[in-house]
């Protein structure tokens, strides 16, 4: 039976990673507090997600939802370069529907036989296209902040997905007494709660969605956040699917190998 030993331990570790990130998640979401200035410590609420827990999965139609919610009013400042247009079929676009899509969009390509460079209309494959040519052209077009590139931001938020939604909803007139900076907005999830980026989801309607959903703020902050949480974690159902697998598999086998144990050493008794 010792030679079973290693096989066992590398099952059971590659288990335990595929399903740590859910712990990770987990435990960040219950953690107190969140975002703070001084001693003033929100708790981030818990906003429910369909892909919470290890059993949860992306609901596809609000993933779908939430990228039409960042092509119209994130993807102005935002950029997602680390995502091709191809990569939405994973929230249930058709090819045919993401070549549509893909066409909408001009991306700089070259140089051409004459060694210039042009424009020509996005294909499947191509990556986002920026909204701005480079870093100094986004500070020159956002009094000098640098919007961040939203592709793995849930990943790189304490609280992911809920402390996004949060952070779209969290928006409101300053307490009495609390002094806000020129340009900056008041936010009670934010660190400091003084955050240059205005307000995008400011009211509801503002965008009009294909499937008819009502576009309240909530809704559209948390379909914003579920299409975020999936561009971050792409392959998170299947890294899931893999360690209950795995655990079961386990499971099984602890179950053989005592059954066999017990009979080898049943002549000894």
């Amino acid at each position: 039976m010792r030679r079973f030993v290693p096989t066992l331990k590398a099952a059971a570790v590659a288990a335990v990673l595929a399903l740590a990130p859910v712990a990770f998640d987990q435990g960040a979401r219950a953690a107190e507090g969140g975002p703070e200035s001084g001693h003033d410590v929100i708790k981030i609420p818990n906003t429910d997600f369909s892909f919470d827990g290890i059993f949860g999965t992306f609901d596809r139609a609000s993933a779908q939802r939430g990228f039409q919610v960042y092509k119209e009013v994130c993807a102005a400042c935002h950029s997602m370069r680390h995502l091709s247009y191809r990569h939405l079929t994973g929230i249930g676009l058709t090819p045919a529907q993401v070549q549509a899509l893909a066409s909408q969009f001009q991306v700089q390509d070259g140089p051409n036989d004459n060694g210039e460079m042009f424009e020509r209309p996005a294909r499947p494959s191509d990556h986002f296209r920026r909204p701005f040519a480079n870093d100094a052209a986004a500070r020159a077009a956002n009094n000098g902040a640098l919007p961040p590139d939203l592709s793995v931001m849930v990943k790189a938020r304490e609280g992911g997905a809920d402390y996004l939604h949060a952070l779209l909803v969290g928006y409101s007139d300053p307490p009495e007494g609390i002094t806000i900076a020129e340009g900056m907005h008041y936010n009670k999830y934010f660190p400091g709660h003084q955050i240059a980026m205005a307000p995008p989801l400011n009211t509801d309607g503002q965008v009009t969605y294909v499937d008819g959903t009502n576009a309240t703020v909530d809704q559209m902050a948390t379909d914003i956040a579920t299409f975020l949480a999936w561009a971050a974690e792409p392959e998170l159902e299947q890294r899931r699917a893999m360690g209950v697998r795995m655990i079961i598999f386990l499971t099984i086998l602890a179950g053989l190998a005592y059954a066999v144990k017990r009979k080898v050493w049943s002549d000894l008794h």
